[in-house]
């Protein structure tokens, strides 16, 4: 359950349960257990994990399940009292207690390769930098959950890198709670940039490298400058502001100004007009005026960003956000996302508009050979979060290729494009 990060520690504990001698079972019927990796980051996750943990308990009363296992975030989060809410569990850990996990089954734990989980499309990886954070905004659970920030030596990741192009990944996606923390507590000079220079010297030229969720008060222009030159490094940056008026950054204990965040932006677009940026806001937080509300929306206008996920405020339990007066109604927040969304829609249809006659190096994905359709993405798309290239007349392309195409349409999200010299649709 959860984000990509929670993707990674799932693939870890397959590892770890093939090497305590389990076997993986292909469906949840033919299985003896089932454990859920559970995600606690907000209100709507826990009770999306509970649901689940319950349709367990109920197959477990009818004996369709002889155990359950919980891991993860809400146990990080929730534990105790989960234990005494779901008796019927029967293997608790927290995330990354992979020691815990191995005691279960009565064995040591002994560090392993990474397993694949069923969905998992082999062509595009996630790569975790380090675990935990220490921005401490105001409204997010995750420092309570995970930790301080703890990144993995230079040397480890550049390992496991390694392994995973060897088993067929031709895309890493770096993910961390921020990958501009990387290396702060390690010392000796280690930072995000040293990581992808050792990352650089040691992968092959034709696998890309993706940056996920940087915090915008640690993007400068040195870090732009290496990702619009390196021809591995995507000219992609998923940089999360979550607002611009500066005194509900102060509030939501973000150290951004307005004006640093309008300049990340605008340098990565004259460095390169087509550089592919993301991000996510968080609408109707706790005494957001309208008036701050609309300075959202004329950042939106200005920047012209590629991609935005929008969310409402979530008062989540522990968190000082929770705790501020002038908390905002269900109905505006929601009503709020609405036009965020609906501008957005609008900017992005407009930026997909700007690639038709271009030519794109996609990564193939998927084939759909009775339409006639490959699908896959370019650099502007990262898994799960953004859209897709649909290529017409793709369906001889092999899986996990990559291919040049031109773009000849495109939505809101999608783009669509040919394969140079063929007929088109």
């Amino acid at each position: 359950m959860g984000c990509a990060k929670n993707s990674v520690d799932s693939e870890k504990l397959l590892g770890v349960l093939s090497g305590v001698g389990l076997e993986i079972a292909p469906d949840i019927a033919s299985a003896d257990m089932a454990i859920v990796n559970t995600c606690g980051f907000i209100q709507s996750a826990v009770e999306e994990n509970v649901d689940v943990i319950l349709d367990l308990e109920r197959m477990k009363e009818k004996g369709l399940l002889k155990r359950i296992g919980v891991v993860g975030c809400l146990v990080n989060r929730y534990g105790e009292e989960l234990k005494k809410e779901l008796p019927s569990v029967d293997l608790w850990a927290k995330a990354e207690e992979w020691g815990d996990v191995a005691a279960f089954f009565d064995q040591t734990f002994a560090p392993g390769t990474r397993g694949v989980l069923p969905e998992t499309n082999p062509w595009s990886r996630y790569l975790k930098v380090g675990e935990g954070c220490d921005s401490r905004c105001s409204y997010c659970t995750i420092p309570s959950i995970r930790g301080r920030s703890r990144s993995v030596p230079i040397r480890v990741l550049v390992d496991e890198a390694v392994d995973l192009v060897r088993a067929g990944a031709r895309e890493l996606c770096l993910v961390g709670q921020d990958l501009t923390l990387y290396g702060a507590d390690l010392g000796g000079g280690t930072c995000l940039r040293a990581l992808l220079t050792a990352l650089d010297g040691e992968l092959p030229p034709d696998v890309w490298i993706r940056l996920l969720y940087l915090h915008p008060s640690r993007v400068n222009e040195p870090l732009i400058d290496i990702v619009a030159e390196s021809p591995r490094i995507l000219s992609y940056l998923d940089i999360p502001i979550q607002h611009v008026d500066e005194d509900i950054l102060r509030r939501m204990n973000r150290p951004d100004s307005e004006g640093n965040i309008r300049r990340v932006f605008r340098y990565a677009r004259c460095v390169d007009p087509g550089f592919a940026l993301r991000t996510t806001l968080i609408a109707g937080f706790p005494g957001e005026s309208e008036a701050q509300f609309n300075r959202v929306l004329a950042f939106l206008e200005e920047a012209e960003i590629d991609r935005v996920g929008v969310f409402p405020f979530s008062a989540e339990e522990g968190t000082p956000a929770a705790e501020m007066p002038d908390q905002l109604d269900e109905d505006i927040k929601n009503d709020r996302c609405r036009r965020l969304l609906a501008l957005q829609a609008e900017i992005s249809k407009e930026r997909q508009l700007g690639f038709i006659g271009k030519r794109m190096k996609v990564l193939v994905e998927e084939i759909q050979p009775g339409e006639g359709l490959a699908w896959g993405r370019s650099y502007r798309e990262a898994p799960e979060v953004d859209g897709l290239v649909g290529i017409h007349g793709g369906e001889m392309i092999e899986e996990g290729s990559f291919v040049e195409v031109l773009v000849t349409d495109a939505d809101e999200y999608d783009l669509f494009a040919e394969i140079p010299g063929s007929q088109g649709p």
